[in-house]
């Protein structure tokens, strides 16, 4: 029961490898996925308040993995549901997509569970490359060829940030002879002092940098977000990240709050993470793009919390990461389902979007207003709430410059939600969201104002899963 989810995982994944040496039809490929896709979150729900170590120690089940399971298996199902038409994908390769899907989806379990240096590492490659295959399997029959470009430079970019990962796991093993998380704690914790256990520390912190897209290890973003196709983007837009937070606490554990050189390089981080992101925001006209670039300056939100190293500044950046992944998806079903043929969508294709169809103009909206912050949506709750946990450490500098980053983010959002409301549509066709994108679209509209309007619920839900870790 305790493995059940990552077994349900590699079940689907095989099921979709025989698929792929049928010739299936497109409607059945897309119902079995989303069948598999059910069966994943259910199961996922079903071993929710299982504990146990598996695999030598290497493996924990416990409340921290189980509430980021159930997350990223939700995420996962609500991309399959939204962009169940693969408008992007080629028929042919449709099997091979949903089965990268899965795997990288297991992988990203198998990471949050992982405590143990060579498991976060197999795990973490597991879901990665799976993503890097997905990227360039965008249809080019309209001589679309971005996507390859988009891939290789993810592929690269990754290579790169895994291989100072691997080396600061080397410098660890060398410095307390262990590759087992809880050992590695208790024993680091004695060296901060010393530069190589920061830098090690520091490297293996690289690798999920690059996932959640954190400065310098950004620039893969904007290319691969508007190279692949939209429901690829809206998958790495949105599940990877929440692993990658998971991991992000786990490993800054390993550095108690002395470890002052650790967080000032996250402080600087941070900042450059929000300025770089919203800066170039300002001037981009592809949605996608857009939403990458801010993405940035999101995960230097979310380093907020985590350089607090407290148990509240962890739960803040978990209920934040949440918040974020609902706000993105929000946005991502409206440009998945505004594209005709999976082709990019530019901001000024939402002109009048709200004559063409009000609800994915409301949706469009709350989405961009909760992430730019603006009550009473989950956005401004979670910024008020790092801003707070922030200042209440003595990051005065740190709460003004966020402070003025949420500012400039308010400009470049408010000015897609000004063409989708306050434009006509230019003769463009009216959108027609089916009934089951129209339910999507409304209980993520829901989740965004509740978690906003009661955020201590879910407060307390994350400091449960932070407390269950530490």
């Amino acid at each position: 029961m305790q493995f059940l989810p990552e077994l349900t995982l590699l079940g689907a994944s095989l099921i979709f490898f025989l698929v792929s040496l049928t010739d299936s039809s497109a409607t059945r490929v897309k119902n079995i996925a989303i069948l598999l896709g059910a069966l994943v979150f259910g199961a996922t729900l079903l071993s929710y308040c299982q504990e146990s170590i598996l695999f030598y120690g290497a493996y924990q089940v416990d409340l921290f993995s189980q509430i980021f399971k159930t997350l990223i298996a939700g995420a996962m199902c609500v991309v399959l549901l939204f962009g169940r038409d693969l408008k992007g994908i080629s028929n042919k390769v449709r099997p091979e997509y949903y089965l990268f899907m899965f795997i990288s989806v297991l992988g990203l379990m198998m990471l949050v569970s992982s405590i143990e240096l060579m498991s976060i590492f197999v795990a973490l490659e597991l879901s990665s490359f799976a993503v890097y295959i997905m990227v360039p399997m965008r249809d080019d029959s309209g001589r679309f060829r971005m996507q390859m470009e988009a891939g290789i430079k993810y592929l690269l970019f990754g290579v790169t940030a895994t291989g100072f990962m691997l080396f600061g796991m080397s410098y660890i093993y060398g410095l307390t002879g262990s590759t087992q998380l809880p050992v590695v704690i208790e024993k680091i914790s004695l060296l901060y002092t010393q530069p190589a256990a920061v830098v090690a520390v520091l490297m293996v912190l690289a690798g999920f940098f690059y996932k959640l897209a954190i400065f310098p290890f950004h620039f893969w973003v904007p290319d691969v977000y508007e190279g692949a196709s939209n429901e690829t983007t809206a998958f790495i837009a949105s599940v990877p990240k929440l692993a990658a937070t998971a991991m992000l606490i786990r490993i800054v554990t390993m550095i108690n709050g002395e470890g002052q050189v650790i967080v000032n390089v996250l402080m600087v981080c941070a900042v450059l993470s929000m300025f770089y992101g919203n800066l170039s925001a300002l001037v981009q006209k592809d949605i996608k793009r857009m939403l990458g670039f801010s993405g940035i300056a999101h995960a230097g939100f979310v380093l907020l919390g985590i350089l607090t190293m407290q148990l509240t500044g962890y739960a803040n950046a978990i209920y934040y990461i949440i918040g974020y992944v609902v706000m993105n998806l929000a946005c991502f079903l409206v440009i998945c389902t505004v594209s005709k043929d999976g082709e990019n969508v530019l901001i000024e294709d939402l002109s009048g979007l709200h004559q063409r169809s009000p609800l994915l103009a409301l949706t469009l909206g709350i989405g961009l207003f909760a992430l730019a912050g603006i009550p009473p949506f989950v956005g401004f709750m979670g910024k008020f709430m790092l801003l707070t946990g922030a200042l209440q450490e003595g990051y005065l500098l740190l709460v003004i410059l966020a402070a003025i980053n949420t500012a400039i983010a308010i400009f470049y959002y408010l000015s897609v939600v000004r063409i989708a409301y306050c434009s006509d549509p230019e003769g463009r066709d009216t959108v027609i969201a089916t009934p089951l994108t129209s339910v999507v679209s409304v209980a993520l509209l829901l989740i965004i104002t509740i978690m906003g309007v009661i955020p201590q619920r879910f407060l307390d839900f994350a400091t449960s899963a932070v407390s269950a870790m530490l």
